[in-house]
């Protein structure tokens, strides 16, 4: 019955089925070390939210979908994260592990929904790990019990885990590696970037944060690095803009870099970016970490 009903909300061509008909997933080749096999280890991205809080652009909060052969999860958990796995046919059930950078509600409000969901709709049977800054088990409980009373005491048919970060110290969770890294952007608890290895592959990403030196070590070497860059020529409310970024641009040792949680003034001016090293994120992109070489038109073309 859930199932019946999820259906009909997908009822329209979404975004990713527009971009695969229109030559396929963007996909980022691995360098020349890529040993035989890379493309048994590739990485799947699809961009569920890029937005801002506001929903800058239309676009829906942060949420990043990720598969990969040892298994599929989430970076961030934005309000919107559902939506944009129903508007993109992803099964819920499938993610195995939910990354969260920090606890404002546009990364990791969209958990109350999500644990809802998984007892009331998708009858979720198997185990799940979230992961994320000190004190999300008691920040999700605060919020899912100020919404939906009484929600916060569901007994869950299935393993329900919380794991959190400390800064620099390597956390394996399943087939994953994630390291912490230190940010700086006020959320009433520690605000990390995030560096996921796994499969021989590495994601790399900033959350919301200032510009702060761990960033570097965070994105060296990294496949992918997404970035917050919520503001052109000034950064805003401890987010960072694309002159800052570009500043800096020497630093960040990784082989692309997605700019992400863009305010107007950033969506406005997005085609004045044409370094070919960055990508734009945008809803329903999907981007492969794989062998297969492919198109790298500039942001903006």
């Amino acid at each position: 019955m859930a199932q019946r009903f999820l259906r009909s909300l997908w009822g329209r061509r979404d975004r990713s089925e527009e971009h695969e008909a229109a030559g396929g997933a963007e996909r980022i080749a691995p360098g020349a070390d890529a040993g035989p096999g890379a493309d048994q280890c590739a990485l799947r991205l699809t961009v569920l939210g890029c937005g801002d809080a506001f929903g800058s652009g239309g676009r829906l909060q942060s949420s990043y979908h990720v598969e990969a052969p040892q298994g599929t999860f989430l970076l961030d958990c934005g309000v919107t994260a559902l939506i944009g796995m129903q508007r993109l046919r992803l099964d819920p059930n499938a993610v195995g592990c939910i990354l969260v950078s920090h606890l404002h509600g546009d990364h990791f409000g969209g958990l109350v929904w999500w644990l809802l969901h998984s007892h009331y709709a998708s009858n979720r049977t198997g185990p799940l790990t979230i992961a994320g800054p000190a004190g999300i088990r008691e920040r999700v409980h605060a919020a899912a019990e100020a919404m939906f009373p009484g929600s916060a005491a569901l007994e869950l048919r299935y393993r329900l885990e919380y794991r959190e970060f400390v800064n620099r110290a390597p956390l394996a969770i399943g087939g994953l590696a994630v390291t912490p890294f230190e940010a700086r952007h006020p959320s009433g608890a520690p605000a990390h970037a995030l560096r996921i290895e796994t499969g021989g592959r590495c994601l790399s990403f900033s959350g919301d944060t200032e510009w702060v030196e761990d960033l570097v070590p965070c994105a060296k070497g990294a496949d992918l690095f997404i970035i917050d860059c919520f503001g052109w020529d000034s950064d805003i409310g401890s987010h960072m803009s694309w002159k800052t970024i570009s500043s800096r641009l020497d630093a960040l040792v990784a082989r692309r870099l997605m700019l992400t949680h863009m305010g107007p003034e950033m969506l406005a001016r997005l085609g004045e970016v044409r370094d070919p090293r960055f990508l734009a994120a945008e809803d329903g992109l999907v981007v492969e970490l794989s062998g297969e070489s492919g198109a790298r038109a500039p942001v903006g073309a």
